[in-house]
């Protein structure tokens, strides 16, 4: 019987005004711009849909200011509940990344999961944090403490990685054996060295555990940051590690497809990657 999930996913720029006004405001700028294209979604008949890293907020890793602390929220705050009411609008499970405020001082890059009735079903914390030329991601996050969350949507069981956690094959085995049909990755990456590995490590991702991944990439430059470009190409990807949907380097975007989920038992039983592990043998990968 099929499964069929039609999913979105949202790359988006900075507004115009980027760099102007107060935090307050460029958060306000950054989400009255995706507002259009998560009705549009709803609109479309998307059922599962995922935003970008700190999608409310610029990329503002580059530097080290604590202005930006200012910017994290408690969950939940005014941007999940709208979150909350689009979603239960259109029935449409919604994947919200932001930067959360836990308590003083102790703030995490997290993405909260909504489900089709509004219900905030959980949060995930990214796990591995960056802290390279560019990326002073240990000055504002620390690291997550939920491990790798499966969340049982009305769609689909979704699980979520953040941007740096895709260079980890652990963590995308471990939402594999905790039963992830779909796997979520908000991202905020340049262009530069490790571009290639943008359709290299997901890909292999999916192949390897046998489930659906989205991956989603933010575009255009942000100053007064410039880090560089931020080249989109957000895409989806099978069980079989076939990229099926991929936007833009360069534009505002919803990208959506449609997928069978039945896929997921056809290419396991086919590639049986789960039966045949060896877990008593990799004891070498948990060491410290």
């Amino acid at each position: 019987m099929p499964r069929i999930i039609k999913s979105g996913l949202i790359q988006m720029s900075l507004p115009k005004t980027e760099g102007e006004g107060t935090i307050e405001e460029i958060m306000q700028a950054m989400l009255d711009k995706h507002i259009p294209y998560i009705e549009k979604a709803g609109q479309q008949g998307v059922q599962i849909l995922c935003l970008q890293e700190i999608f409310n907020t610029p990329y503002f890793c580059p530097g080290q200011s604590p202005e930006w602390y200012a910017s994290a929220q408690p969950i939940p705050n005014p941007t999940t509940d709208l979150m909350q009411e689009l979603a239960k609008k259109y029935s449409m499970v919604i994947i919200v990344p932001i930067y959360e405020r836990e308590q003083a001082g102790v703030l995490y890059n997290t993405a909260v999961v909504i489900d089709a009735d509004g219900t905030i079903l959980g949060k995930y914390r990214k796990n591995h944090i960056p802290h390279t030329s560019g990326f002073y991601e240990k000055f504002f996050f620390k690291p997550g403490n939920l491990g790798y969350p499966v969340f049982q949507t009305r769609y689909a069981k979704v699980g979520v990685y953040i941007c740096y956690d895709r260079h980890f094959p652990d963590g995308a085995r471990a939402l594999g054996l905790n039963g992830a049909e779909i796997v979520y990755n908000p991202s905020a990456t340049v262009a530069g060295l490790s571009q290639y590995l943008w359709k290299l490590e997901q890909p292999a991702h999916a192949a390897a555990n046998g489930n659906f991944w989205g991956c989603i990439n933010r575009v255009g430059t942000e100053a007064p940051w410039n880090v560089g470009k931020f080249y989109g190409s957000s895409y989806f990807v099978n069980p079989r590690g076939e990229i099926i949907a991929q936007a833009s380097e360069d534009n505002d975007e919803l990208l959506v497809a449609e997928f069978d989920l039945e896929m997921i038992d056809q290419v396991r039983n086919i590639w049986q990657f789960f039966r045949d592990r060896r877990p008593e043998t990799y004891g070498k990968l948990v060491e410290i």
